[in-house]
């Protein structure tokens, strides 16, 4: 199956899984909440899935409200005879609708901060107890001071990714707005016209824009918990490698496929934390721990994989049937680890985890 088609596969079930899970969330209190984060499995694609749909649903909640009201801001500063507006005073109106949604974004940020923490905390409790219970390592249940380091970090950083997101879709928007204003002035359009079309771009830009984002957002917060939180109790246990282990079904990307079983310093992994806990930046966070993409290899027409994006980019494998596991790596492992690619997640919705080399 190609990466497209798995991945549309995917997002269909994650769909399915965020219906459930909105009803779960919007019906539950925060007692029933708590059974439901104790009923996940994250030592199961199906436990992360419904993990992912939970907090993807929680998350969507807090920002429901300021969604909107980012778009009802926005548009009370729009709602102007624009025919008789002088150009410069154009300008000044976009831009402070633009400020009046940014109020709001903040807003957003400090609502959204809460179920980051609650599922962050629940994440690593929870990775501890897979990691004594299914690889029987000799370590405490409670947390650790790197444990809760990395509590702190997933929740910071994770919020400075989504105040990163509106700042983006906030500058789209002003764009955009500038577009529509001198698009209806150009078709002779009346305020209540332009009003409208204003409006309908602000949802589109501030609410409607990459439906699935809250999945991937909570996808790769509970990766990256649980992935920091496994090399924590890795070096607990004095363990010194560890081995990445991929879901192979057919949902599963040319990426995981690729690194499944490749093996990785646990001493490499802390150190790598311990370069991304000092980075708040998302742009410093991207570059520190690339995501991996698929890509079409111009010369070959056959697949390519390549990490990181914008100016960095690096070509880590091709996809190609003259080679018996279907790649041919292009750096070794080693060089992997350096790129930044050496525990999960490696893209958006990533599914793999790691395994103690006991």
């Amino acid at each position: 199956m190609c990466a497209t088609c798995a991945t549309a596969d995917r997002l269909a079930g994650v769909h399915a899984a965020r219906l459930v899970a909105e009803r779960l969330v919007e019906g539950a209190s925060d007692r029933g909440q708590t059974r439901i984060a104790k009923a996940i499995d994250l030592t199961t694609p199906r436990g992360v899935d419904r993990a992912v749909a939970i907090l993807a649903a929680e998350l969507r909640r807090a920002a429901r409200g300021s969604e909107a009201g980012a778009v009802r801001a926005a548009v009370a500063v729009l709602d102007v005879d624009w025919r008789s507006t002088p150009p410069n005073e154009r300008s000044r109106l976009v831009a402070e609708a633009m400020t009046a949604a940014g109020v709001l974004r903040s807003l957003l940020s400090a609502r959204v901060l809460a179920p980051f923490g609650k599922t962050a905390e629940r994440v690593v409790r929870a990775t501890r107890e897979a990691v004594r219970r299914d690889q029987g390592l000799a370590i405490s249940a409670k947390f650790g001071a790197l444990d809760r380091r990395v509590v702190r970090h997933v929740v910071e950083s994770q919020g400075n990714f989504v105040r990163d997101e509106y700042g983006r879709r906030i500058e789209s928007f002003g764009k955009e707005a500038r577009r529509i204003v001198a698009d209806g002035l150009a078709r002779g359009l009346g305020r209540d016209d332009i009003t409208e079309a204003l409006r309908e771009g602000a949802r589109a830009a501030l609410v409607e824009r990459a439906p699935f984002y809250w999945e991937v957002v909570a996808s790769a917060f509970i990766g990256h918990s649980r992935s920091f939180a496994q090399m924590s109790s890795y070096a607990d246990a004095g363990i010194r490698q560890y081995r990445i282990e991929a879901v192979l079904d057919e949902h599963t990307t040319p990426t995981c496929r690729f690194l499944h079983g490749k093996v990785f310093s646990v001493g490499d992994a802390l150190r790598r934390f311990e370069r991304v806990e000092a980075l708040a930046d998302p742009t410093d966070l991207k570059r520190e721990i690339p995501w991996v993409r698929d890509r079409l290899n111009p010369e070959t027409g056959e697949g390519r994989l390549v990490a990181g994006n914008g100016e960095r980019r690096v070509a880590v494998a091709e996809v190609t049937r003259a080679s018996e596991s279907g790649f041919r790596a292009l750096v070794s492992d080693a060089e992997l680890a350096e790129i930044g690619i050496g525990f999960p997640p490696f893209h958006g919705l990533c599914r793999s985890t790691t395994i103690a080399i006991v």
